[in-house]
């Protein structure tokens, strides 16, 4: 039986944020590591940082929680920070 290479994390949150906005080929998502972490910074187009951020913070923070979910599998610590 053949072993399925997951997709990274970073495939994974660009995949989620490019369907959320109206221009996805502006998604940037920077993977900088740090001391026991990652973080993720996600730069999108101005118009559609509101779609990424939600109402009150709601899907930014529905990302954040997918995203530490995968990291625990993985036995990672993550962050996800949404740059202006």
């Amino acid at each position: 039986m053949a072993v399925e290479e997951q997709p990274s994390l970073l495939a994974f949150i660009r995949f989620i944020v490019r369907e959320l906005v109206d221009e996805p080929e502006q998604v940037h998502i920077t993977e900088v590591p740090g001391d026991g972490v990652v973080t993720y910074e996600i730069r999108v187009a101005s118009q559609d940082l509101g779609k990424v951020i939600g109402k009150q913070g709601r899907i930014a923070n529905a990302l954040r929680t997918v995203a530490k979910a995968v990291a625990m599998k993985e036995k990672r610590k993550v962050y996800v920070e949404i740059i202006p």
